[in-house]
């Protein structure tokens, strides 16, 4: 048996198993890093940046970092609340986030990020982005407007013969999440609400699927994000 790798987070020591991201690590001892794009056991990607730590001085991300022995981890600065909160701003408005009308608020995690660090009014101009709703599908609806590129449902997704479901279409300012429409024709309504789920955000969302949960008893209503991990700070 592999012995664990002694290491700590803003000074309180940890575990962790060998080859074990920092990120992942971190929730098994009780401490919260903030993320959008990980899906734990899914190849990491690094996307969103939201779980940006400080490592002997540089910043890095702690879905992407492997725990080594004696490693020294920040996590909750000043500093790093900042970048944070620069990164949540700029999803803000670089998409077209409308919360009320949205099937995911109160399990949005943009949104809950959001609300633990206290966002009220973004530093940056809001863009207002033409961006297409894709309805084609029977099953699924694209709403890209809310789309955050994190790559969750790229990575999370694929058919029996290794095709991912969904991929990233042009670049730049322009690249968008499109499905694979021969593939997406199989999708059940099971795989369309695990869809609808590793979605952050409300990109993501079943059809015919109603505001079936109420507003107060979603995951995000009264308990914060991360406060099943560690208390909020």
């Amino acid at each position: 048996m592999s012995e664990k790798i002694k290491f700590t987070i803003d000074g309180k020591e940890c575990l962790a198993e060998p080859g074990q991201n920092v990120l992942d690590a971190a929730r098994d001892n009780g401490v919260f890093i903030p993320y959008l794009c990980h899906v734990r056991g899914i190849k990491q990607a690094g996307s969103c940046r939201v779980c940006n730590v400080k490592i002997a001085g540089r910043t890095m991300t702690a879905c992407t970092t492997p725990v080594a022995s004696g490693m020294e981890v920040e996590n909750d600065t000043a500093e790093l609340r900042d970048l944070r909160m620069t990164i949540i701003e700029a999803l803000f408005v670089e998409g077209n986030h409308f919360c009320p009308s949205c099937e995911k608020s109160g399990n949005c995690e943009l949104q809950a990020l959001a609300y633990r660090y206290q966002m009220m009014v973004p530093r940056f101009p809001y863009q207002f982005p033409q961006k297409e709703i894709d309805a084609s599908n029977p099953k699924i609806l694209i709403d890209r407007n809310r789309c955050i590129l994190c790559k969750r449902c790229v990575r999370s997704f694929k058919d029996d013969k290794g095709r991912s479901l969904f991929a990233f279409k042009s670049r730049g300012h322009k690249l968008q999440i499109s499905i694979d429409k021969e593939c997406a024709l199989e999708i059940t309504d099971e795989k369309a609400q695990e869809i609808m789920d590793i979605c952050p955000v409300g990109a993501l969302i079943k059809k015919e699927k109603g505001f079936d949960q109420p507003i107060g008893s979603r995951k995000f209503d009264k308990n914060p994000i991360g406060s099943d991990i560690t208390s909020v700070i």
